[in-house]
């Protein structure tokens, strides 16, 4: 099937099977537990690495429109920062080196992304690289984001019944990352909530 894209650069057509790949991909992520969950509280069923990007993006999309930022780069960048888990799966900082995660989610990112249109494909891989090396500013704040939702899911499991001091490592990691004085804000209220 042919689908025609009405786009700034004039008419394009592509096949759907070009999309169908990388449509098939990113729903796994709905498939990928997110494996801290596992490791530190011993969860059966924790969030989905498809729930968190999902919860990230609607505070991306707030935050970044209260603070005058791209907001279509962000929420970009927040549904594509952890596309390569639904390759690899989600790596926990302990797994293995920085560098060799790293090198394995480029190789996996590059692979999903190339079933799309080059003028798509290059502006995802940018936007990639742009989040990977946290130089501007939305990369910043996306990164922050990661942290604040990581900790606003942990206390959602506080509030089920998980002990504060298995939960306490999430807590102190989303602390030392955040900066960004509304983020730190927000992140104590959440924090300090009964």
């Amino acid at each position: 099937m042919i689908l025609k894209s009405q786009n700034s650069l004039g008419d394009r057509w592509f096949s759907l099977t070009m999309i169908e790949g990388f449509f098939k991909t990113s729903a796994n992520l709905k498939n990928i537990s997110r494996q801290g969950w596992i490791d530190k509280l011993s969860l059966s069923n924790p969030e989905s690495v498809a729930d968190h990007t999902f919860s990230m993006a609607v505070i991306g999309m707030v935050i970044s429109d209260l603070e005058n930022l791209n907001s279509e780069k962000v929420i970009k960048m927040i549904l594509l920062h952890d596309l390569a888990e639904s390759k690899i799966g989600d790596i926990v900082p302990d797994q293995m080196k920085i560098e060799e995660k790293q090198r394995l989610e480029n190789s996996a990112f590059e692979e999903i992304v190339k079933t799309l249109p080059k003028s798509i494909e290059s502006n995802y891989v940018g936007i990639w690289k742009e989040y990977q090396e946290n130089n501007s500013i939305e990369s910043q704040i996306v990164h922050q984001i990661d942290k604040l939702e990581m900790a606003l899911q942990a206390k959602i499991y506080q509030s089920q019944g998980h002990s504060k001091e298995k939960l306490e490592p999430f807590f102190e990691s989303a602390k030392s990352s955040i900066t960004h004085p509304k983020l730190k804000e927000l992140f104590t209220k959440i924090v300090d909530e009964k």
